[in-house]
């Protein structure tokens, strides 16, 4: 490979090719007057190889990492897993990460959760997988949550039931 570079300072590389290729491309330019500069035809030099600059260019890919993340969840499914605390300790990630794949990619979880449905009213349903999230969402301790789910009571004007496993 040839590239056609300017003489001043700079050395600005123009265009590259073939020699043939150049010489035809430097005539018809300076007959037409687009380059009244002067300009020399060099073979051009391959580039010292940086790996520092190449590693700072990559960018890892998302879907590749979810890909990842998603297989070994499934992993972990397979295994006897099935709710997502339990997955959750057996590949690492975090939980709002697990809850958010296992949702997207509807994998089969464990139907026993705990159930918190406001008092007054009944379209306002919060649950989670275990009584210590459900005691974070409506801001309860974990043992006045069991103790109303045994006796069907009222916490925090929420009232509390445990739906169990089919």
């Amino acid at each position: 490979m040839y590239a056609v570079k300017t003489i001043d300072q700079e050395h600005k590389v123009l265009a590259t090719g073939s020699e043939p290729e150049l010489h035809r491309l430097v005539l018809s330019k300076y007959r037409r007057g687009q380059w009244p500069f002067p300009v020399v035809i060099e073979p051009e030099k391959a580039q010292p190889w940086d790996d520092k600059t190449y590693l700072a260019s990559m960018r890892p890919d998302p879907e590749t990492e979810e890909r990842e993340q998603i297989k070994e969840i499934r992993h972990a499914h397979r295994a006897g897993k099935h709710t997502i605390r339990a997955l959750t300790d057996e590949t690492g990630y975090i939980t709002k990460r697990v809850s958010y794949l296992v949702h997207k990619y509807s994998l089969p979880l464990r139907n026993e959760y705990w159930r918190a449905e406001k008092y007054d009213n009944p379209n306002e349903v919060i649950t989670g997988q275990t009584v210590d999230l459900l005691g974070d969402k409506i801001g309860a301790p974990a043992r006045s949550i069991r103790q109303a789910s045994y006796s069907n009571g009222i916490v925090c004007g929420y009232y509390i039931s445990r739906v169990p496993k089919v």
